[in-house]
């Protein structure tokens, strides 16, 4: 069995915001690029902003095929990947002008740590954003 995308195919992706995440509660996966949004996603199940790649804080440490980003995060029990500030995590986020794409919470469910980083332009090309 192949594991499903996180891009939908048959539904457009919402864009959003902090200002405009309230208002599409309906959308199981959304897309932001809100430094808010972001933060309190991985707040919420503990994630930490770390990387593969070769920064400016550091040597390369794993080898990760995304698109040049090299932005991850560590989760409790899996650290796989070199710690980096925040600061650091957004100027490269918002130098590669990514798209962070995630499941959203549902109440009653376990928290899903379903994301995948992507370039803006290649959300474009994949998916339906509105």
């Amino acid at each position: 069995m192949q594991p499903r995308s996180l891009l939908p195919e048959d539904q457009p992706i919402v864009f959003i915001d902090a200002a405009s995440e309230d208002r599409h509660a309906h959308a199981g996966v959304v897309a932001t690029s809100d430094h808010e949004l972001i933060r309190r996603w991985a707040g919420r199940r503990h994630a930490e902003p770390a990387t593969g790649e070769a920064t400016e804080s550091g040597p390369a440490t794993v080898s990760v095929n995304d698109h040049g980003a090299g932005v991850r995060f560590n989760f409790p029990g899996v650290s796989r990947f070199r710690p980096i500030e925040w600061d650091e995590w957004f100027r490269n986020f918002d130098a590669h002008a990514l798209a962070f794409v995630y499941e959203r919470d549902e109440p009653g469910r376990t928290l899903s740590n379903r994301y995948r980083l992507v370039p803006m332009a290649m959300l474009r090309e994949v998916a339906r954003v509105v």
